[in-house]
């Protein structure tokens, strides 16, 4: 299975890449658009803001052909920490953006509730599922992933929540919408669940 790993610049690209042949996935690391004619499945990674993100696939051709492969071709597509940021409407990082728009919702900060919550979330930390997605299939409930954030997806409907973590609120850790899919923590380093979690993507 041939799976395209986005790369824009913004994005752990060899620890992704690995952990997908690991998990029995071809991994096919590409900074050209067209490559999409040859995916079976898409992986959106990504760190830094925001607006330097969307800039990014914007003046690559990245953003149209991410939107084509999600809606067009069907592929399904997860995206990775600041990769499942740009798949909503807007960001507020570093001021107002334009998203993807494939998945409803903004991307707002982290807000503590407590001296004891620091921002960057960094660490790890539970996770919740709560919609039974099959990302989540043979994942328990409050196993801890590795984070790296300080902003966080709020969906416009709570349909699109796959999971939420006890940090700032209760945050929204992944969102899933159809063939769409992401997550805020790092799978790639969260050792053997990450590795779950990615073969699951395979298997969807």
């Amino acid at each position: 299975m041939t799976v395209l790993v986005v790369d824009t610049g913004i994005g752990n690209l060899a620890s992704v890449s690995r952990s997908i042949e690991e998990c029995g996935g071809s991994a096919l690391v590409s900074n050209d658009p067209g490559d999409i004619e040859f995916a079976e499945r898409l992986v959106l990674p990504g760190s830094g803001a925001f607006g330097d993100g969307m800039a990014s696939l914007r003046s690559s051709g990245w953003d149209k052909a991410i939107i084509q492969a999600a809606h067009e071709l069907k592929l399904p597509v997860l995206g990775i920490c600041l990769g499942m940021q740009l798949l909503a409407e807007r960001g507020q990082e570093e001021g107002d953006n334009s998203g993807l728009g494939l998945i409803p919702g903004t991307v707002t900060k982290l807000e503590s509730q407590s001296e004891q919550e620091r921002i960057p979330h960094v660490g790890w930390n539970e996770v919740y599922p709560v919609s039974g997605h099959p990302l989540f299939h043979g994942i328990g409930e409050g196993v801890d992933f590795y984070f790296v954030h300080s902003f966080h997806f709020v969906p416009t409907d709570t349909r699109y929540v796959a999971s939420t973590t006890p940090y700032c609120g209760n945050f929204v850790s992944s969102v899933a919408m159809d063939n769409i899919c992401g997550v805020q923590f790092h799978p790639e380093k969260s050792s053997r669940v990450g590795r779950q979690l990615l073969a699951n993507f395979l298997s969807l």
